[in-house]
Formats: C-alpha cells, structure tokens, sequence
C-alpha cells in the first residue's frame, strides 16, 4: 500500500469507524457465537498473495463483527467503562504513524517530556499532594504511563520489596537475600484486585488478604492487628494495597485509618483506584480520597473513565529514586549525554519499549477539558443514581452497595441461584450484557454506566429489559410465595456457604495451597478458617438470623475483638534452602500452611521431614512445639 492508497483507504477506514459507531445500538450488544466459530471461516494458512483491501473489509463486517463484544455499545453495563473518543482514537493514529519507542529522553524527547507534563496536569486535577508532581519545588516524585492498573501494582510492590530488602541487608549483612525475602509479608482486603496476587506471585512474597468491614472497607485496626501478629511470628511487613473504587462494589478502603498504620512500620502504602480516581477531578467527590497524603503511590485508569482508549494507567510515586533504584538496568547502548538531566522512563516499569501514548491523553485533557470531563462522569453518576431508584421502587429486588459513583450492585431477594438464572437469562437475551460480583458472600449483579454518550433513556430499556425477565422467573417459582423470605433465604444461604466452607477446607488439605481467583466471580474466592473462637463467638455464631443486629458500631468492635479472618498466598520461594544457625541447636525451618496445621521441616543438609497435625475446628491437638516458643527462631 503506497501513501495514495493510503490516503483513500485509511478516509474509508474513517467512514467505517463512523458508521460502526453510529450504528452501535442497532446490533446485539453480545455475539450469538460459540468458541471456535471463527476457524471454519478463514483459510488454514496465511494468502500467498496479496488480497485487496476491499475484500478485507469485507471480511471484517461479514466474519469479525459477529465474533465482536460491544463494549462502547449503549446496552452495554458490564465491568467499568473502556474509555473512548474521537480524540484519543486520533492521538493513538499519530502515536502509531510516528512509531517511536520512547524508552529513554533520547529515543524521542518530546515522547518523554509530554508524558510528564500530562502527568502533572492531571495529578493537579485529580488533587494529588505535591509531592506526587513532577515539577513541584523540591518533589522527588512523579507520574507515568503503564499499560495498566495490573501493571502499577506490581511495579509498586517490586519497588517497595527492593527497599525492603535494602534496609535488612543493611541490618544483617550475612543473612542470604533469599531468606530475607521470605519474611516479606504484604497485605490487601479480600475485596482488592486479584492483580495483587499475582505480583505477590511475581515478586515472590507472601500475601494476606484481610477481611473488610461490613461496607467492604479495609480498617486501620484490622491491618494493625494482622501486621503485629506477624511482626510477633518473625514476618516483616513491607507493603499494604489500598482500593479507593473496588471491582466488585466500588467500596473504599479507609485510608486515613491505614495511613498512620503503615508509617508507624514504614510500610509501601500503594493506592489503587483505577476507576474511582477518575472521578476525583470533581470537586464534590474528592472526599473519596480522604487519607492520600500517607500513601506513597497512587493509580488510575484514564482508559477507563476518561474518555481515553486503552492502554493508559496513570501512576504517580512520592519519591521516583525509590521507584527507579529497583528496575534500572543500564546498557551502554541505551546511555546519552542527557542522562542526569532526564527522565528514562525505561526505568519505571517492567517494559523497556514504550509507546507515544501521552498523545492521546494530551488530545483528550485539550479537546474536552476539565469542564468537559466532569460534566461526563456527573453524567454517568447521575445514571446510575435514577437506576437505583427504580430497583428501590420495586420490593423483590435489593440494592446491595453504597452508589456514590456509576456502579450500582442489585439483587432479587431470593436465592444466589434465583439471581444467576435471572442474569443468564438477561445477557443472553443479547439485549443488555452485565456481569456478577460477591458482597458480603451474595451474588449480585453489577449495573454499571459505561457508554460515552449514555442517556436516561439507556437506563429506562435497561430496567424495562429487567424487569420483563424477573416478572418470567418469578411467575415460574413454585408456591404461593414467588420469593422467599429475606431471613429465610439469609438463614439458608449461610448454611449453604458454612457447607461450602467445609467442603472447601477438606479439598484445600495440600502442602501447596495458595489462592485462586474465581473466574465467574471479581473477588478472590475465599474460604475463612478461623484460628481462635470464644464461648461468646460460638454462642453469637448458633443464633438465629432474626436475633442478630448488625450495626457499624458492632462491626468496628468486632474488628478490635476478635481474631482476623485472614490466609495468606505462599510462593514456592517460601521452600527455599537457607543457612540455618546450627549452634543454637534450631537447624529447621518451620512453615506453616493455610487449613492445615503441618509442619516442613527443611534441614541444613538437604533432608526434609513433616509432621501433620491437621485437626477439625474446635480440636484441641498439642504440638511438640508451640509456636511462641518458636520465635527467636524465625526471627532475624
């Protein structure tokens, strides 16, 4: 294709977008496709020739499309939102056509130093601390663009476990790094990202998931209590993962509480709020935020909520020494004269190749304004405020979150199984598509506005295609009673999950367990093994579900009472061969596992041995030795 070609194909390409998107709402917003459909209708092996481009289009809307998930489709209300827009789909062309690699200020200087403006200028918008800004008087910190949220964690947790590992290194200048690093302990609430563990799993750290409050929220009391109960059995603290908007419910861990936790053990306070964040460049939802000044790292997703296409994860670092001393690796072929006066910003991830994706950002922030963007995202949060009332309006359905942004979590009242059918049947309808979550060990489905340019009328077809769905399921219920009882279903619900649990627990019995995320649901399946239960904890557990009253008052004491119901995610690096101090007569590592009370003994000359004392809840067992006689031991 010569530049003539070009010209008249990629002016055809143009009008295609157009109509594509102009015609969204005429197609299903789902394909009627199995897997697989695809290979029967392409040849087995690439052409030898070349194909003209008209048939390539034409293979386009005749075999892609059908195969296509519309997620710009104004039908569409699953996850968050994949930002989208004439600018940004403009800036990406020019990013491409310009082709650079912008690893380095040399590579393309302009690549380099727009990202860093763009940075500041949303940073400011957002509200961020100044010392999170590049060009700040006196900051150490900065922005920068990775492919995304996934991205941002781990390039936080890398840099946080570097830090750690160069502050114990200092204190025991003989103990072997890998032994350092198995004491690493990070931490997050069940109801963060499952991203997180997978860096654990890259990093090679352990990882405990902590229980949130009853509004899936992570307290600092919680996080006090886990991190002192294994600062007591010889772990070492060194990062926490925050959610400011999480997956599942668009809930907001307490910042302001976990903060001073994290600097009184100068833990790595990472912030994740791929969605939320965005919406902070609005005045009023800027209190979601409240805390921001202790974290040491913070991300959003403009390719999200800000009208920007994918791939574009904003991240910012109070101090960027911190975050670059853990990934330089600096060839003599990728040095310039410009070094000390730049920024590489090769040296802030994982990838050395980088695209010119600040472009598209730049064409976005110029073309709509901050105006133009808050005016959207108000829009979307509107949206979501007017379903809300209509599932309220109904009494068979519940809405199970706090809506405060564009997310609204909603059930029938009745069974998991009841709701699963209902959003079956929904999204296969090819009418609407959504996805489910669990709160508070319920299935619920999210409703989420998404589309660009969504409208009151979106949201009326949307509860309109509900409801004739649930009238169908519920007219087929057996009895007179078409849903059960709420504290009937509650009461049979907590049974089944008890039954879950155990049935979980004896699957689980392996010396290598770690977590798994469920793929039907956003949260980290999570099966809680309780370590310590009062008298007053099993009586409270035997009452009926009429009899219990929860309150947040309740929960807040609850947290500071009883024990965390936490496990937590073990690398194989775990099982390492150390030098173990043989003079002090303690040649053995003990490891301990999740569901299972077994000891591995991992000896200086290679040999291994176990002894099992797995044990039913509420057994007592001794052990040959009790784990606070244990402590000097696993201690540096």
């Amino acid at each position: 294709m010569d530049i003539e070609e070009f010209r008249k194909n990629g002016k055809d390409m143009i009008d295609y977008i157009c109509e594509y998107l102009a015609g969204l709402g005429e197609r299903r917003v789902t394909p009627a496709i199995e897997p697989g459909y695809l290979r029967p209708l392409l040849p087995s092996t690439a052409p030898l020739k070349p194909e003209s481009w008209s048939d390539i289009m034409a293979d386009v809307e005749e075999k892609i499309m059908p195969g296509v998930t519309h997620w710009q489709h104004p039908r569409f209300h699953a996850y968050f939102p994949s930002g989208n827009s004439f600018p940004s789909i403009l800036g990406d062309m020019l990013s491409d056509a310009i082709g650079c690699i912008g690893f380095s200020w040399a590579a393309s200087p302009a690549c380099t130093e727009l990202e860093t403006i763009v940075l500041d200028w949303l940073g400011q918008a957002i509200g961020l601390p100044k010392e999170f800004l590049a060009f700040s008087e006196g900051s150490k910190g900065g922005g920068v663009i990775q492919g995304s949220a996934s991205e941002c964690v781990l390039v936080c947790m890398l840099s946080a476990r570097a830090q750690a590992i160069k502050k114990l290194k200092k204190q025991h200048p003989f103990v072997e790094e890998g032994v350092l690093l198995s004491k690493l302990m990070a931490y997050c609430s069940k109801e963060a990202h499952s991203c997180v563990e997978k860096a654990a799993m890259i990093c090679f750290v352990k990882l405990r998931i902590l229980e949130p409050d009853n509004n899936c929220s992570l307290r600092g009391a919680t996080l006090r209590q886990a991190m002192e109960e294994d600062v007591a059995m010889g772990q070492i603290p060194f990062f926490v993962s925050t959610t400011l908007g999480t997956t599942s419910c668009c809930s907001f861990d307490n910042l302001v509480e976990i903060g001073p936790v994290c600097s009184d053990l100068d833990v790595w306070m990472h912030v994740d709020s791929a969605y939320a964040g965005n919406a902070f460049i609005c005045e009023e939802f800027k209190p979601l935020m409240r805390g921001i000044e202790h974290a040491s790292s913070f991300n959003t997703n403009p390719n999200k909520w800000l009208l920007t296409n994918f791939d574009c994860s904003t991240m910012w670092v109070r101090d960027r020494f911190k975050l670059t001393q853990a990934l330089v690796v600096d060839p003599l072929y990728l040095q310039h004269n410009y070094s000390a006066q730049s920024i590489d910003y090769r040296h802030w991830g994982v990838p050395l190749s980088r695209r010119f994706r600040a472009l598209k950002l730049w064409f976005v922030l110029r073309s709509y304004g901050i105006d133009g963007l808050q005016r959207y995202i108000r829009n979307h949060c509107r949206l979501a405020k007017r379903f809300q009332c209509h599932v309220l309006k109904d009494s068979r359905f519940e809405i199970n979150n706090e809506v405060k942004l564009g997310l609204v979590c909603f059930r029938l009242k009745g069974s998991d199984a009841l709701n699963q059918k209902l959003l079956s049947e929904i999204n296969a309808s090819g009418k609407l598509h959504m996805v489910p979550a669990s709160v508070n060990d319920k299935f619920v489905i999210r409703f989420c506005v998404t589309a660009q340019h969504a409208a009151e009328q979106d949201i009326e077809f949307a509860w309109s295609v509900i409801l004739t769905i649930a009238d169908s399921l519920v007219a087929k219920l057996p009895g007179t009673i078409k849903i059960k009882d709420e504290k009937q279903a509650s009461r049979e619900e907590a049974l089944a999950l008890e039954r879950r649990q155990r049935e979980e627990l004896a699957y689980k019995r392996s010396f290598f367990v770690r977590m798994v995320s469920d793929p039907k649901i956003y949260n980290p399946k999570m099966s809680i093994a309780r370590r310590h239960v009062s008298a007053s904890d099993n009586v409270r557990e035997e009452a009926s579900v009429e009899e219990e009253e929860d309150s947040e008052a309740e929960s807040n004491a609850q947290t500071l009472q009883r024990p965390i119901a936490s496990w937590i995610s073990w690398p194989l690096a775990f099982l390492f061969q150390g030098t173990f101090d043989e003079a002090k007569g303690s040649p053995q590592l003990p490891v301990r596992f999740r569901h299972l009370d077994t000891m591995v003994r991992l000896k200086s000359n290679g040999e291994s041995a176990t002894e099992s004392d797995a044990r039913q809840p509420n057994q007592k067992s001794p052990r040959k030795s009790p784990l606070g006689a244990r402590r000097t031991r696993d201690q540096l």
